[in-house]
């Protein structure tokens, strides 16, 4: 129940303003607004504008209504992105999640953030269920399969929402979230054209957030500021690697896997120590792509050690909500975050690695994983994730 006696008096005590100053301003007495703020009787309704106006409120804010609304979208929105999270590359409940954001954008019509998560659900629903399909153009490079991705219902209802968002959204962390998923949809769809555009508007990478929070800071803070930079430029550089490898399928299978591990290594360079945090999960990612690479490279030996490899990182990764580590304990990451709070409190992401595998979508995926699986360490290394 609201209590706009307590709510004045909130106000009043957080603008630094008396009883007298209020009542004054209100042409009533001292003894009424203290009869107010105690619950003993309510200004009259015609009061309610003038007192909202004092105090640079709306009616709503007024009477509360718009800090519980508030509250209740932003209580709503982190269930939907824990539910996003969970769909992450498994479609677990993607129904739910995508049911879960239109209703609630049914109780709060128009609601940015409810149409920014329900735009990243419908996002990461086309991934889920349908996937990221690629061609190999006669060039030997490879392309995104776009007829086939105009065809994605979620895709195409997610690009209209981001459309619609960045047409009104300010700068900002929400601004910067609909603009790179909708350029990756855009790339997906064929509209490089538009997703060109939504680069040229971009500042320069020394302008982005990590670069600029250095700014903010001195000494010890600066210091973990530019480790957070570090690992995000690390994080972004090994995902080129990636994609450079993937995409060039001019890049012989053998040479493509020896890449993959010089971008793992990149890690090891700025934390040698292998406390490598969250980035667990994209280091068992490259070990299982890394193993597509080897088998082709007739290292089939290799292919299974880099299963291995993708394994232990995996049993890292699942272990890590348990860690008792704030920070990196590397010299160059030593008063950064781990940010273990944001791990799920149970999580077995080796038990999916055998599904998951090779995380990215390759040519020659079904037919390589139908070999490997013909090999009896196959099985055994399905046994081992599920320890």
């Amino acid at each position: 129940m609201i209590k706009l006696g307590e709510r004045i008096k909130e106000l009043r005590l957080r603008d630094g303003r008396t009883q007298d100053a209020l009542a004054s301003e209100l042409g009533v007495t001292a003894q009424a607004v203290s009869r107010w703020e105690k619950e003993i009787c309510y200004p009259d309704m015609e009061m309610i504008p003038s007192i909202a106006n004092y105090f640079g409120v709306s009616i709503d804010e007024l009477f509360g209504y718009d800090n519980e609304r508030s509250k209740k979208v932003d209580n709503l929105v982190a269930v939907i992105n824990g539910m996003i999270r969970q769909n992450n590359g498994k479609d677990v409940s993607m129904d739910a999640c995508i049911t879960t954001a239109r209703e609630a954008l049914i109780e709060f019509p128009g609601n940015e953030k409810l149409t920014l998560v329900l735009a990243s659900a419908l996002y990461n629903a086309g991934y889920v269920r349908h996937g990221e399909c690629h061609i190999v153009g006669a060039d030997g490079y490879r392309v995104y399969d776009m007829e086939r991705h105009q065809k994605y219902p979620e895709w195409q209802e997610a690009i209209k929402l981001y459309e619609k968002l960045l047409s009104s959204l300010q700068s900002g962390e929400m601004r910067q979230q609909a603009v790179l998923e909708l350029s990756q949809l855009y790339k997906n769809t064929g509209e490089q054209e538009k997703a060109l555009r939504l680069a040229e508007s971009a500042p320069a990478m020394t302008a982005s957030r990590p670069f600029l929070r250095i700014k903010a800071f001195d000494g010890k803070a600066a210091v973990a500021a530019q480790g957070e930079a570090l690992i995000e430029t690390v994080q972004q550089s090994v995902d080129l690697i990636i994609h450079i490898v993937l995409d060039d399928a001019t890049i012989p299978p053998y040479t493509a896997a020896e890449l993959l591990q010089n971008a793992e290594n990149m890690f090891a360079l700025i934390a040698p120590d292998h406390c490598y945090g969250r980035n667990l999960g994209m280091l068992s990612c490259t070990q299982m792509l890394r193993s597509y690479y080897l088998w082709l490279a007739e290292k089939k030996d290799d292919a299974f050690l880099a299963l291995d490899a993708a394994l232990d990182y995996a049993r890292q990764l699942d272990a890590l909500h348990n860690c008792t580590e704030k920070y990196f304990s590397s010299p160059l990451l030593h008063h950064v975050l781990i940010h273990t709070e944001e791990m799920p409190a149970s999580s077995a992401f080796r038990a999916e690695l055998p599904d998951l595998w090779p995380w990215w979508d390759v040519s020659e995926q079904e037919k390589v994983k139908a070999e490997m699986q013909n090999d009896s360490r196959w099985m055994e290394w399905v046994q081992k994730t599920q320890k």
